[in-house]
């Protein structure tokens, strides 16, 4: 039989006016990986903090291998053998690869640290995951994909036997992550167990051996076996009822009205070349690609947070140079969605009524630049209930609302600003199936009132499901763009083969051709 090594019985966490958990129970055995699923605010945060002993139970047990444990700190948990990667990156960007990854227990030599010393078992931990480093590369200089591969690393170099790992693919490309599933295989072919918390249900079926659902804030199915189980069945014990899509209410953009955006053959600094697109009003065009096509990069150039070196772009026809997003905002009345809500989306460490009126504080400022609070509370009140963003009140700190409302929150800012053109820029990232769909509907209703929208997402079913047109991206290139008849097979065989055919005819015929790129149409991918 295999070896139980954690179980939580009847686990509560109140925090003030949310009972957080409510009697939950886990069972976790050595050498399986355990899917721990739930939407945005079932609980599943909170129980990964009191397993890592940041937050201590109020009532309920803890025993690891039948013993009872008392987890007060991280470090309790470390000595104990759970260790935790999470979604948000836990590095010291100045700090290098070895001395990030050896942080919680670094060699010392005569009571010094010895910093060489951290190069082998550094290295050791990175050849695990397959990732050729310089252990003395200093963090911030990494990917986005890279450091979150060295969190993993600075986990498995704690030796834990229970590694918890929260949305840890939420960054990677698809071979990375495959190079990540083939990690975990190995750790639990020497008995760890791995708890994986994922949204994303094709990698739950593909690399899980039992379950558990949080609903909010009980067990509804508890380390159960994952075998006999469909997406469907996940999907319904999470949301806690029959899913079925919402038809969305027919949206058809008028193809010959004015555009309000146009990019006319635009190069950048970060290796764009020509570059060309237009967004009509009620329109959503998609930009999709695979990791590295440079989709944001082109987004971030035009609204002045990188260098355009060449092209045009005009806005309601007249041509423009945009220095920033301020500017963007507030002359142009451009919303940019950001991908990054925690650190560039929301303020979390402000209330609600703040983040969203943001934007408008100029609007609503009076006499000596005094912001009136009713008015500013008007604004928010309003917005938070059209877009039914769950909030204990509006004075509630941003961080400490669910990823799906905090993403809410920051398509809140824009539309307080009564933005002309929105950027969204991977808008469901990390957030669960019925927040995902209902983000989904917001966006389909604000394009069918005529709200022109570019679309950044590397979610096929969604960017299929929202986009009118699809302009797929490789190597910093449109390489082709497909008018969306939103059926899933045609559409995604389309799509995909223009990523790969195209992007290896350019590499096989480099340097013969010329730099401007030759789109694939519709027509053409038939």
């Amino acid at each position: 039989m295999t070896e139980i090594l954690l179980e939580c019985r009847e686990i509560v966490k109140v925090f003030p006016g949310v009972r957080a958990l409510d009697g939950v129970g886990l069972r976790l055995t050595g050498g399986s990986v355990h899917a721990l699923l739930g939407e945005n605010g079932a609980g599943k945060s909170t129980l990964i903090k009191v397993l890592t002993g940041v937050h201590p139970p109020d009532s309920g047990r803890i025993t690891w291998r039948g013993d009872e444990i008392h987890l007060r700190s991280p470090l309790d948990a470390t000595r104990a053998g759970i260790g935790v990667v999470h979604q948000e990156r836990n590095l010291i960007p100045g700090f290098s690869v070895a001395e990030n990854i050896t942080l919680q227990n670094p060699p010392s030599h005569r009571g010094l640290v010895d910093r060489e010393a951290m190069n082998a078992p550094a290295l050791r931990c990175l050849a695990e995951l397959g990732l050729d480093l310089d252990p003395h590369q200093v963090v911030r200089e990494l990917s986005v994909a890279q450091q979150q591969l060295v969190e993993i690393a600075k986990a498995l170099h704690t030796q834990s036997e229970v590694l918890l790992l929260d949305e840890p693919t939420a960054s990677l490309s698809p071979q990375e992550a495959e190079r990540l599933f083939d990690v975990v295989r190995r750790l639990t072919a020497r008995g760890t167990c791995v708890v994986f918390v994922s949204h994303k249900l094709e990698e739950v079926f593909e690399i899980c051996d039992t379950v558990t659902v949080l609903r909010d804030g009980r067990s509804v199915l508890e380390s159960a076996p994952l075998a006999g189980h469909t997406h469907e069945d996940v999907v319904d014990l999470m949301v806690g009822r029959a899913h079925t899509a919402t038809e969305m209410r027919p949206r058809t953009p008028d193809r010959t009205a004015a555009p309000v955006l146009v990019l006319d053959r635009i190069s950048t600094a970060d290796g764009h070349r020509d570059i060309s697109l237009t967004v009509r009003p009620g329109e959503i065009v998609g930009l999709y690609g695979l990791v590295g096509a440079g989709r944001s990069e082109l987004v971030k150039a035009v609204l002045g947070l990188g260098r355009v070196t060449g092209g045009e772009i005009r806005v309601h026809g007249r041509p423009v140079r945009i220095a920033s997003p301020r500017q963007a905002l507030h002359e142009l009345g451009i919303g940019y969605l950001t991908e990054n809500r925690k650190e560039e989306g929301v303020f979390l460490d402000q209330p609600i009524h703040r983040n969203i009126t943001v934007t408008v504080w100029r609007k609503l400022a009076k006499a000596l630049g005094f912001v009136s609070a009713a008015e500013e509370r008007a604004v928010a009140r309003d917005l938070v209930e059209r877009l039914g963003i769950r909030v204990s009140g509006l004075d509630q700190n941003a961080g400490d609302l669910s990823g799906g409302n905090q993403q809410k929150l920051s398509l809140a800012k824009w539309l307080a600003a009564d933005t002309r053109l929105l950027i969204v820029d991977e808008p469901t990232v990390g957030v669960d199936v019925r927040t995902k769909h209902g983000f989904h509907e917001l966006l389909w209703e604000l394009a069918r009132g005529g709200l022109p929208i570019l679309l950044i997402s590397s979610d096929l079913t969604e960017m299929i499901t929202l986009a009118d047109r699809v302009l797929v991206m490789a190597d910093h290139r449109v390489r082709g763009e497909v008018d969306n008849d939103r059926d899933y097979e045609r559409m995604s065989g389309r799509i995909i083969r223009i990523i790969h055919d195209r992007a290896l005819s350019a590499v096989n015929t480099a340097g013969t051709v010329n730099t401007a790129t030759t789109v694939t149409t519709e027509r053409d991918a038939e």
